[in-house]
């Protein structure tokens, strides 16, 4: 029986805060830019952070757990 939480809240937080793809924080014109596709190191470490911190609170803190059979 395996615990599929952490790998679910993992990749759906990938995908959802891949910097550029629904939004950018910051953005090259504006402080958020959305749906642009473009990327920066800034928007990288912010959207690693928020990525880290959102991470932590589902599994750590709220210890979220998915099993299987």
């Amino acid at each position: 029986m395996g615990d599929w939480g952490p790998v679910i809240i993992a990749v759906v937080l990938f995908v959802l805060l891949s910097p550029g793809l629904l939004f950018q924080i910051p953005g090259r014109h504006r402080v958020v830019e959305f749906g642009n596709m473009q990327t920066s190191g800034a928007s990288f470490i912010v959207h690693a952070v928020i990525f880290f911190g959102l991470v932590a609170i589902f599994l750590v803190v709220i210890g979220v757990h998915i099993y299987t059979g």
